[in-house]
C-alpha cells in the first residue's frame, strides 16, 4: 500500500486547488491512499513565538502526516506568480526544528500541482516550490506536470472535475506519482 499526502495551499472555502485535491482521492490506483493534510490553523512563522511556546499543534499534526508518507503532493495556488505566502509559511514551520528535517523532508518524494482561474494554471507557483523543495532535501518528481488552468470551467459548483480531460490527466499523474513514490519507498 502506497500512502500519500495532499496539501492544499488555500484557506478558501471554494478553493480550486482544495477541489483538485478532494478530486484526487476519486481518481487514485488501487493500492494507494491518499491523507488530506491541512494549512489550516498554523500561526504566521515566530521565532519568539516558536521559543516561548513551541511547535503548535497543526503544525505537529502536519509534520506527522508528512513524515509517515510515502510521498507528499502540493496542490498550489498562484498569488503574484509565485507560492502562497500561507502555504510557504505552513512548510516553514513544519521545518522547524532543524533535526526532524531529515525525518520529514530528506529524500521523500514530493510532487506540486496546482489549478488557477489564468491560463497558465500554476506554472510559476510550481516551479517557485522546486527551489524550497530542493533545499529541505526532498526529492521533487519530474515525471508529468498538472497544471490546470481556466479552472472555473473545470469544476462544478460542488468542486466536482467536470472535464473528462483533466480528470483523466489528474489519475496519470497519480498513478505516475505513486509509482515514484512506491520505488523511492
Amino acid at each position: 500500500m502506497v500512502k500519500l499526502v495532499g496539501i492544499s495551499g488555500s484557506l478558501r472555502n471554494g478553493s480550486f486547488n482544495t477541489s483538485l485535491l478532494k478530486a484526487a482521492t476519486d481518481h487514485l490506483p488501487d493500492g494507494v491512499t491518499l491523507e488530506i493534510g491541512t494549512i489550516s490553523g498554523i500561526p504566521l512563522y515566530d521565532g519568539d513565538l516558536e521559543a516561548a511556546e513551541g511547535i503548535p499543534d497543526a503544525v505537529t499534526t502536519l509534520k506527522r502526516q508528512i513524515a509517515g508518507a510515502d510521498g507528499v503532493i502540493l496542490f498550489t495556488p498562484e498569488y503574484n506568480n509565485s507560492i502562497p505566502g500561507t502555504f510557504k509559511n505552513a512548510i516553514d514551520w513544519v521545518s522547524r526544528r532543524h533535526p526532524d528535517i531529515p525525518d520529514v523532508f530528506k529524500g521523500r518524494p514530493f510532487a506540486v500541482v496546482g489549478a488557477s482561474p489564468g491560463n497558465y494554471g500554476t506554472l510559476l507557483s510550481q516551479n517557485a516550490w522546486l527551489t524550497v523543495l530542493h533545499t529541505l532535501g526532498a526529492q521533487a518528481w519530474s515525471g508529468k506536470r498538472l497544471m490546470v488552468g481556466n479552472a472555473a470551467k473545470v469544476f462544478d459548483a460542488q468542486g466536482r472535475i467536470i472535464d473528462e480531460a483533466v480528470a483523466s490527466r489528474l489519475t496519470d499523474f497519480l498513478a505516475g506519482f505513486a509509482a515514484f513514490a512506491a520505488a523511492k519507498g
